[in-house]
């Protein structure tokens, strides 16, 4: 059991919350994605708050809290605050809670892009707006799932390593060494541009070649239906 968990965690369940920011909840529901194993994760932990299934309130007492999404407000601060008082370890999930993702690009100009969207002012429901901001900007940071969506694979193993310790480092190379298209010739030798030299690896080989990426897909079985390139 990691070294960050209490010791009443390690006599029951680890409790683990999931808290949705500034996001489009997509790895979230990517979560779900890992289809058959899904219940034999489910079965080591206690769900305690789940936005997406439940609309009961957060427990006071958690283990780890599992954060989706950009901090865009004084609320979503002081949710992430909370949680890293109440957490004994937290993991940010997706583009937008680790780098800021699509809501952090409004950061540069946060009042010319409110009054662009709300005109003079914003509605009182968006709450005392913050410039968008990674999770790691408000609290410490125990762990990162990258990506937009996350690889649900990659969360189980990051989540395995924060409940149970693990010596595995974060990768560092670029996704080319692992891209499914090794086995048929790199796009970028071929003229054809491709991100993956500036693409971090650890997804498991789905780079962002586009021809690539659908036969990565289908060969493993994760998605189902067309492919979205």
């Amino acid at each position: 059991m990691s070294e960050n968990l209490s010791p009443t965690a390690e006599r029951r369940a680890p409790r683990v919350v999931v808290i949705g920011l500034a996001s489009c909840f997509g790895c979230q529901i990517n979560i779900t994605n890992i289809e058959r194993h899904l219940m034999d994760v489910l079965g080591q932990i206690d769900l305690g708050y789940w936005q997406l299934t439940s609309s009961a309130p957060m427990p006071d007492e958690f283990d780890v809290a599992v954060i989706e999404g950009a901090v865009t407000t004084e609320e979503a601060a002081e949710t992430v605050r909370r949680a890293r008082e109440r957490a004994g370890s937290v993991i940010a999930i997706g583009s937008c809670a680790v780098t800021g993702g699509i809501p952090g690009m409004a950061s540069g100009d946060l009042a010319g892009h409110v009054e662009a969207v709300y005109g003079d002012a914003a509605p009182d429901a968006c709450g005392d707006l913050l410039a968008p901001r990674p999770v790691s900007d408000v609290i410490d940071v125990d762990a990162e799932v990258r990506c937009c969506p996350i690889d649900p694979f990659e969360f189980v193993r990051v989540l395995d390593g924060v409940l149970y310790g693990s010596n595995r480092l974060p990768a560092t190379s670029a996704l080319c060494g692992e891209c499914s298209r090794n086995e048929k010739g790199c796009f970028y030798r071929q003229g054809v541009m491709c991100l993956g030299l500036v693409t971090r690896a650890g997804g498991g080989g789905e780079g962002p070649a586009p021809a690539g990426l659908g036969e990565t897909r289908r060969r493993k079985g994760r998605f189902r239906g067309k492919d979205s390139g």
